[in-house]
Parts: C-alpha cells; structure tokens; sequence
C-alpha cells in the first residue's frame, strides 16, 4: 500500500512539475508575442478652405466611396469649430497636430512680425537649410519656428523613432508643419520647376522615387487636358451662374468661365498655376500614394503617419469664392479622388488597418457683393487705407511716422523700437489707435491684447482672442469685422478670404474612419485642438507637449 501511494505521489509530482512547466512557457510565450495594438498607418487629410457645410452642400452629388464614406463608415464630429483667431492655413495645420493654439505653439500666421526686432517672419522659413531638388528659394524651409510637437513627433518617440512620418502638400507649410520636427520627410510643390521638392533640413539629396515621380511631368499632363465641368454644367444648381461679377478671372482670360484652357494658362504662368486648378489636389494624392508605396508606410513592425494636405482647394476658394462652380467642381473631383485613395489604402495596407481622418485648417467667407445682391449685410475693410490713415493720425499727435507697422492678421503691429527710442508713452499710443479704429466702417471690436480680459465682449471671442495672442509675435491690438465683412484692397473683391472668427471661416468639417474608430456621430462642441488628444488615444501615445485638448470619446472604439 504504502509502495502504491509512494508511486502514485511521484507521479503526480512529475505531472505537477510538468503542467508547470507547460504554463510557465506558454505565459513566457504569451509575453513574447503579444503586442500593443496600434493601426499599420494613419492618414491625416487636411482639405484646405473647407466649410463645414461643403460636407452636406454637395452630399447628394458625392459617390458612396469618399465623403460619404466617411460620413456614414466613420465618426463625424459636426460641431467642430476653430479655437482661436485669426484662422490662417499656417496656423490652423499647427493647431491640428500640436493640439495647441498660436499662444503656445508660436505660429502666429502665415506671416508674423517678430516684435523683438520688429522684422517680419514666413512660418516655415530656415535661412540656415537649402533647397533640395531644384534651384529656386522655395526650399529654404523647416518647422523650427513651431515652438510645440505635434502627434507625429509624438509617434516618433514612442516607437523611439521606428516609425516613418512623411508629409505632402502643394504648400510647403501644409507638409512640414503636420510632419513635424522629428520627420522622416516632408515634400511641397515648386511652382518654378513644376517638381516635388524638400530642404537639407530633411536630407541632402531627393529620394530616387521622387526623382521619378518628378520625372513623370504629371503637370503638364495634367493641365493638358483642360478643365471643363465633370457634369454637365447646367446640373450645377448648388452654384451661381457661370458669368458673374464675383469670382476673379485668369491671367489673359475675359471671363471666369467654363471650359478653362489650361494648357494654354501653363505656357503663360508657368507649372505653378496648377495650384489653381483641381488638379492639383490630384497631383498631391498621386505623390502620397508614391511615397506609400516607395516607403512602405504602412508594413512597417510600429505605426506610420502620412500627413497629406489638400491646397488647391484654397487657391481655387480664394479665387471664385464659395458658390462658384468652379468650387462645385473642384469638390465633385476631390470627392471621386478620395474614394479611390480609399480603395488603394485598403488594397495595399488593409480594410479596417489602418486610420484615417479628414478635417480643415479654415473655411470661408462669402464673397461681399455676393452677399449684398442677395440682401445680406457684408463689406470689405480696406486694411491699406485705414492703415496709412491711422499713421497720419498718430503722427499729428505724437510727431512721429510710422508707430503702427503692419494691420497684418486684423492685428495692429506697433513699432516698438521707435516707440521706445522716442520715449513715448505705449499707453497713449495704443488708446489713440484703438479710438480711431473702432470709428471705422464694418468694426465690430478693438481689444488691446493686454486687457482682453477687460474686454466688454462676449466671452468665446474673447477666448480666441487670447488663444491666438503669441506675446513675442502677435500685433498689440485685435481687429473683430462685422459679420460678413474681410479685409480687401477693393471695395468690389472678387472670390474670397478668411481669418474671422465667424462660422463660416472657424466650424470646420471632422471625420474619423478605420481601424480604432467608433462610426457614429456629434453634434456636442468639439475643437480642433481635439484632434491631436484623440488621435493619440487611438494610437495608445502621450499627447503632444502644448496640447490643450481632450479626446472626443464618442469616436473611439
């Protein structure tokens, strides 16, 4: 009995130490392979000068495979809307991927006035790095005047640098502001050779694919074909009549008028009239999908990032405006363009792999005498003349030119050099200026930057006010328009601009898609500063190191 039990333990001791054993390698196995999940790549779209409204003005034309797609496959945050004035194309792609506003993050627009040396400063230019690819300036750029990182920086170092972040875009600071600081790449169109391009900042010579991208001469391909309508133009009926008075013609054109021969604009302008064109987007897409395919985003062991930003649609905005068939078409194009990048995403990284989303850096406004003919109050604030007349105002009191240097942004510049050099009292200068500027036509505010706490006005202007008031390179004094009305050097303008604080220039279209996303939809206030927070709970990283947003819960799976 006692041989039989002794024999009976000693077998179960060997089972015991067995079955541990088998537990412990699998648990050890487990560990081993287990790993964070994380999208293959995500795809940032930012569409320049898109109104929210473009979303559902032109829904019922849009296929079932690019906006709608989105709309209906993915998560739409609809009341979305821009945290600071003024909403500039260089800042509103900083905010995106810094999630951060001009106070923090230093891009105080496309240009800014350093107030230290009174000298004005392009948001993407480095006089320290060359131009790689061509012989023009236009490659003197970097991100160096972004003073916060942006969530692709953050993906770099989370993967500690294993990730691979390009950017593309016509404009150069639609590329190398998303990129970020940490890119592996970032490359913009050169209106002068008609090539994609990029600066030493990056690297010293253009990847060989580029050169055989740029080698392809998709430009003048392109513009050879014309644009004529994609439909038949009588189908446009969300637009104005062709021949109006409110959009801007080509250079040696008569009329702003379909069919528009672009192959005879290439031969007067130059490559860099694609930019005006909806091919230009195209072009911008076609690159992107060049460098997936060259760079393998997407097959890589951690997260890749393409930032792509969409340009043409601005040029084209701000030359026709927004109810212009021209703009019509140019969505109706973009609209067919998305679903086929949809569908070579999804070929060659996986349905469901990988992120994708789609947002705005600004809308627009309606053209003014658009406006007016259609019995709506609107105007144009001539920014030269009222300019020139502040001077000459301050001068007769103060015995000195010049005290205000530039109304860029809707922002008064003042020339603190001579104001110290004359010894003149800040105070008395700016209380003179802002008296004059709130007497003239189409102002509905003038804030000194410095009291805006103070300010009799409502609460959320005052909080864009000081979201975008970067002390070293923002104007002393904001200039809020009457609804309606932008800054223009004609009293007739033609087309469109933005920079307000208004709906049509801040509510910004916003749509998540693919792998980590919840479809649905909002209609909650949300900020764009959000995109950055929610994309880094998607990607399971840190926020970047300005932000100022929260992830919007609802879109997370």
């Amino acid at each position: 009995m006692k041989k039989y039990l002794s024999y009976s333990f000693m077998i179960l001791t060997v089972l015991l130490i067995v079955t541990s054993s088998f537990v412990l390698a699998q648990n050890k196995k487990s560990e081993q392979s287990e790993v964070l999940p994380r999208p293959k790549l995500v795809v940032g779209i930012v569409v320049d000068q898109m109104r929210w409204d473009y979303l559902y003005r032109y829904y019922d034309r849009y296929s079932n495979g690019g906006f709608k797609r989105m709309i209906n496959d993915g998560f739409s945050a609809d009341n979305t809307n821009i945290d600071y004035v003024p909403t500039i194309t260089a800042i509103g792609h900083s905010s995106v991927y810094t999630g951060s506003v001009p106070s923090i993050h230093g891009i105080g627009g496309n240009d800014f006035i350093i107030n230290a040396t009174g000298k004005s400063m392009y948001c993407t230019e480095d006089k320290t790095v060359k131009t790689v690819g061509s012989t023009s300036k236009a490659g003197e750029m970097s991100p160096r005047n972004l003073l916060a990182n942006t969530i692709t920086d953050e993906l770099q170092l989370a993967t500690n640098f294993r990730s691979k972040v390009i950017g593309v875009a016509i404009k150069d600071r639609g590329s190398i502001l998303p990129a970020g600081h940490a890119a592996d790449a970032a490359y913009w169109f050169d209106g002068e050779s008609g090539n994609f391009i990029t600066s030493t900042y990056y690297m010293e010579k253009l990847p060989a694919w580029v050169d055989k991208f740029n080698q392809q001469k998709l430009v003048e391909k392109y513009l050879s074909q014309g644009w004529k309508t994609l439909y038949p133009i009588d189908t446009y009926v969300q637009s104005s009549a062709d021949d109006n008075r409110y959009e801007g013609k080509f250079k040696g054109m008569d009329k702003p008028v379909f069919p528009i021969n672009t192959a005879e604009l290439y031969k007067s302008s130059g490559p860099g009239i694609i930019r005006s064109t909806p091919f230009g987007n195209t072009l911008s897409i076609e690159m992107a999908k060049a460098a997936i395919e060259n760079e393998q985003l997407g097959q890589n062991v951690v997260s890749d990032f393409l930032a792509l930003s969409l340009s043409s649609t601005d040029y084209v905005g701000h030359q026709f405006g927004p109810n212009a068939i021209e703009i019509e078409d140019t969505y109706l194009r973009l609209d067919k363009e998305l679903a086929e990048f949809f569908n070579y995403l999804d070929r060659k990284v996986g349905a469901g792999e990988y992120t994708v989303f789609l947002t705005a850096d600004h809308g627009g406004a309606h053209n003014v005498n658009f406006m007016n003919d259609n019995k709506i109050p609107a105007g144009a604030f001539n920014t030269d003349k009222i300019l020139n007349e502040l001077n000459q105002l301050l001068q007769a009191e103060f015995k000195e030119d010049k005290l205000i240097t530039s109304l860029l942004n809707y922002q008064a510049h003042l020339n603190f050099k001579l104001i110290e050099d004359k010894k003149l009292d800040i105070e008395k200068v700016k209380l003179s200026a802002i008296n004059f500027l709130k007497k003239q036509d189409g102002v509905t505010y003038v804030v000194d930057m410095e009291k805006v706490q103070s300010a009799s006005i409502p609460e959320l202007i005052r909080e864009r006010i000081i979201n975008g008031y970067n002390h070293a390179r923002s104007g002393s004094i904001q200039i809020i328009l009457n609804p309606g009305w932008y800054g223009s050097g004609s009293a007739n303008p033609t087309g469109t601009t933005h920079s307000s604080w208004n709906p049509y220039d801040s509510h910004i279209p916003l749509l998540f898609m693919g792998w980590g996303v919840n479809p649905g939809k909002t209609d909650r206030p949300t900020h764009m500063t959000d995109i950055a927070a929610t994309l880094a709970a998607i990607l399971n990283i840190q926020v970047p190191n300005g932000s100022i947003g929260a992830p919007i819960l609802e879109a997370l799976k």
